[in-house]
C-alpha cells in the first residue's frame, strides 16, 4: 500500500490540484488502514491549493476542516464542526438494476430540511447508468425535492442551526438580522387546532406568515406562557413540509421546555432530552444508536427535569444495551431505586428492563437523575426511561 500511495495516489492527487482550476473542496475518500505516515504522503500536496476545504477522511488521525456521516444524520448535529450527511437515494453508492429501495420524496424532503436544522449540509448520491443515464427514480424524486425548493428555498438556503432543542411538529432554520432574527418553521405535523405553538419562545413578534403565500398575509400570532402561539389556516400549504416564516426582535431568549407527565400519570424520558454532566458521558446517535453513552467514568451521570402533576408510586423501566451488567441508582429527589443493566451482548441491541418502583413524592418540576454505582462499574447505554404509575 505504501507504494501505491507513492507512486499512484500521491501522484494523482497532484496532478488534480494543478491541472483542473481553482478547485475549492477536496473529498477524501481512503481506506481505514491508512496510518499517520501514509497520511502524511498525501496531506502535503493541498498545499498546492491553499485555502481548499477538506474532508475528515484522510485517516491518520487528521480531522480536515468538514466531518462527513454517513448514511445517517446525527441527532443533535455537530456543535462547532462543519459536517454534511452523505447519503444515498436507495441503499447502494453506484447504479445497481436490481435496488428499487428509493427513499420517497417524503424522506428526501423531510431529510433535507432536518439536516439544514442541524446547521449541516445534505450531500445527496446519484448513481448513473453504465451508460451515463441517471436512473428515471432519481429523476422523478430530484425534481419533485426541486418544486419544493423553488418555494421554499429561503428557508433552507443561507440559514443555521434551530435555536431549539427540539419542537414537536417539526423543524426550525433561522437568519439572524439587525435588531432581530427570521425564525423558518418547518411544520411536519400541520396543527388540527389551528395553533402552532412555538415552545419557550420569549421575543417580540414583529411578523408571522407562510412561505408559500405570495401576498405574504399576517398570522396572528400572541405571547403564552408556554411560549408563542400562531393561529395557522386549518389546511397545511404542503403535505410534507410547510414552512411558516416568524420574525423577531433582540437577540433570541428561549426557556428550556420541560417534559411533562402524560395525563394517564406515565412520565417517559428519551435520551435526547437528558443532560449529561461529565466529560466523556453524551448523547449519541446514528445507525443502532439514540442513547446516552461513551458513560465510561462511574463519576459522571446524566438527568432529567420533568414537570410532575400527579405524584406517587411508578413502575421503572428503561431500555438499555449493555455487554455487561452494571449496577445503578435512579434518584428522585429523596427517593432512589438500585437497579443492574441486563447483559444484552451488544451496545447497540436494546432491551426494555423492568427494573422496580419509585416514589416521587411533590408536584411541579423534579429531576429524575441516572447516576452509577462505583463497585463493580460497567458500563451501558440507555435509551429511555419509562415511570407508570404502580397500584
Amino acid at each position: 500500500m505504501d507504494e501505491y500511495i507513492r507512486k499512484i495516489a500521491a501522484p494523482q492527487v497532484r496532478e488534480i490540484l494543478t491541472n483542473y482550476g481553482d478547485l475549492a473542496i477536496l473529498w477524501w475518500d481512503t481506506p481505514v488502514d491508512m496510518t499517520k505516515e501514509r497520511a502524511d504522503m498525501l496531506l502535503p500536496l493541498i498545499g498546492l491549493r491553499p485555502g481548499i476545504i477538506v474532508n475528515n477522511r484522510l485517516g491518520g488521525g487528521y480531522h480536515g476542516d468538514t466531518d462527513t456521516p454517513e448514511q445517517h444524520i446525527p441527532a443533535t448535529g455537530m456543535p462547532g464542526r462543519d459536517w454534511e450527511t452523505c447519503m444515498t437515494m436507495n441503499d447502494t453508492w453506484g447504479y445497481k438494476s436490481y435496488d428499487q429501495n428509493w427513499k420517497s420524496v417524503e424522506t428526501l424532503i423531510r431529510n433535507l430540511v432536518d439536516i439544514a436544522s442541524k446547521g449541516g449540509n445534505y450531500l445527496l448520491n446519484v448513481g448513473p447508468t453504465s451508460e451515463g443515464l441517471i436512473p428515471q427514480p432519481s429523476v422523478e424524486r430530484l425534481q419533485a425535492v426541486g418544486k419544493w425548493m423553488q418555494v421554499n428555498g429561503e428557508a433552507v438556503y443561507a440559514t443555521t442551526a434551530s435555536p431549539f432543542k427540539s419542537l414537536p411538529w417539526g423543524r426550525c432554520t433561522k437568519k439572524l438580522t439587525d435588531g432581530g432574527a427570521t425564525l423558518y418553521l418547518h411544520v411536519f405535523q400541520w396543527p388540527s387546532d389551528g395553533q402552532l405553538l412555538v415552545p419557550g419562545l420569549r421575543n417580540k413578534v414583529t411578523g408571522v406568515y407562510l412561505l408559500a403565500d405570495a401576498g405574504k398575509k399576517a398570522l396572528a400570532a400572541e405571547s403564552v406562557e408556554s411560549g408563542v402561539s400562531i393561529q395557522v389556516p386549518s389546511a397545511a400549504p404542503d403535505p410534507i413540509c410547510s414552512v411558516v416564516v416568524l420574525k423577531v426582535t433582540g437577540n433570541l431568549e428561549i426557556e428550556g421546555t420541560v417534559p411533562a407527565q402524560q395525563p394517564d400519570g406515565t412520565i417517559k424520558l428519551t435520551a435526547i432530552d437528558a443532560t449529561c454532566h461529565g466529560q466523556q458521558i453524551r448523547y449519541e446517535s446514528g445507525p443502532e444508536r439514540d442513547n446516552i453513552g461513551f458513560w465510561l467514568d462511574p463519576s459522571e451521570w446524566f438527568e432529567w427535569t420533568v414537570k410532575v402533576a400527579q405524584p406517587g408510586k411508578f413502575a421503572v423501566s428503561a431500555e438499555i444495551a449493555a455487554t455487561g451488567s452494571g449496577s445503578f441508582r435512579i434518584v428522585a429527589g429523596d427517593q432512589s431505586l438500585q437497579a443492574k443493566a441486563p447483559n444484552t451482548g451488544n451496545y447497540g441491541r436494546f432491551q426494555q428492563a423492568d427494573l422496580g418502583e419509585l416514589k416521587i413524592g411533590q408536584t411541579g418540576k423534579v429531576s429524575i437523575a441516572v447516576k452509577a454505582i462505583p463497585e463493580g462499574w460497567q458500563p451501558f447505554n440507555m435509551k429511555s426511561l419509562t415511570l407508570k404509575p404502580a397500584p
